[in-house]
């Protein structure tokens, strides 16, 4: 079972439309979707779509000095996951 609240059938109709979404809206990286459903008649609604980074992805920069917040701000902004540039972080090469 992938939730504790939501039958597998919710839970993989919510996961389809949160794919749709970023693809629709081009997102880039890691995201968080909030629904508010009805646990009656299951009908859903997206209060919001947020570009996140996870606590655990601040530990992961943090244990591999690799920055991922750095280059996630830069996908925010735009860059090309094809360019290559310098994070300007020591020696590290960014591939975006």
């Amino acid at each position: 079972r992938a939730s504790q609240t939501l039958t597998n059938n919710e839970y993989y109709t919510l996961r389809q439309t949160a794919i749709k979404v970023v693809r629709h809206l081009g997102v880039v990286g890691e995201y968080n979707i909030q629904y508010a459903v009805n646990p009656q008649s299951f009908e859903y609604y997206i209060i919001e779509v947020n570009p996140r980074l996870s606590r655990s992805s601040a530990l992961a920069s943090k244990a591999t000095g690799y920055p991922l917040a750095y280059v996630a701000a830069k996908l925010a902004l735009g860059a090309r996951t094809s360019e290559h540039q310098k994070c300007g972080y020591e020696d590290y090469i960014c591939l975006f």
